[in-house]
């Protein structure tokens, strides 16, 4: 049910362990939309601005020392924890936002490019991310190292395979709509990363500056769901009319 796929270096299939059952591969055809299609001449929009109150605290140092290859590749043996990161005017960063209910029976192609998740400096890059159901999740080791790829989702199917070499690529697709989706490498404990897996495109991660931009949107009333990985989550109720643009904020705080 699914296609494995090796870039950059010849590695059997015997080294790449795991699941073999997580609901299609990039071989799958993706879903086909059933439903009207959004009209874009009545489409509104909506940015999602996501802050910190309080003075965020200072990040933990997490020691790198147990895989000096990851020490070499930082050049320096701790990094700091990346669970909260908040950057200027308190905007939160690697909070997932996207619309929990609201769209009716719209349908919305399913793209066939792969979303990249990266393991990259004994890290996952980026650590939020968004993926469509059906659509490829291409998971790749940037690294001269052992890492493996541990998803720990509720709803689809588990999988857990070994990405032994620089270079080595798979895919895997999501069945069903599922937020979120817990990603570790046994290898190094502190690599973590969360996928969230939506049946629509609306959806995204705050940047630096705090914001999303959930664009396309026919009108209609919405609930707009934010999603952080210590914070937990929270919900607003917004309305759009035809062609109008608004604005949603959220605060977090500890």
């Amino acid at each position: 049910m699914y296609v494995m796929h090796v870039v950059g270096a010849a590695v059997s299939a015997g080294l790449l362990m795991g699941s073999l059952a997580c609901g299609g591969g990039s071989g799958t055809a993706p879903p086909v939309p059933v439903g009207p299609a959004v009209d874009p001449a009545t489409a509104g929009t909506v940015t999602v601005m996501v802050k910190f109150e309080g003075t965020p605290p200072a990040p933990q140092m997490m020691r790198l020392e147990g895989d000096p290859k990851c020490v070499s590749e930082n050049g320096s043996p701790e990094r700091a924890d990346e669970s909260l990161v908040v950057g200027e005017n308190q905007a939160l960063q690697n909070v997932f936002v996207y619309v929990k209910d609201g769209l009716g029976a719209f349908g919305f192609p399913v793209p066939t490019e792969p979303v990249v998740l990266d393991q990259d400096k004994c890290r996952y890059t980026p650590r939020v991310l968004g993926v469509r159901v059906g659509q490829p999740l291409s998971i790749r080791n940037s690294d001269p190292l052992l890492h493996n790829v541990r998803a720990n989702p509720t709803i689809n199917q588990p999988f857990n395979m070994s990405t032994p070499l620089e270079g080595v690529s798979f895919t895997r697709t999501f069945a069903t709509r599922e937020v979120m989706v817990p990603f570790k490498c046994d290898v190094h404990a502190w690599m973590t990363a969360y996928v969230g897996a939506l049946d629509h495109p609306y959806f995204g991660t705050t940047a630096p500056d705090g914001r999303v931009v959930l664009g396309n949107l026919p009108p209609g009333t919405y609930t707009i769901e934010a999603w952080h990985e210590t914070l937990g989550t929270k919900t607003q109720q917004v309305t759009i009319a035809a062609k109008e643009s608004k604005d949603v904020a959220f605060t977090f705080a500890r």
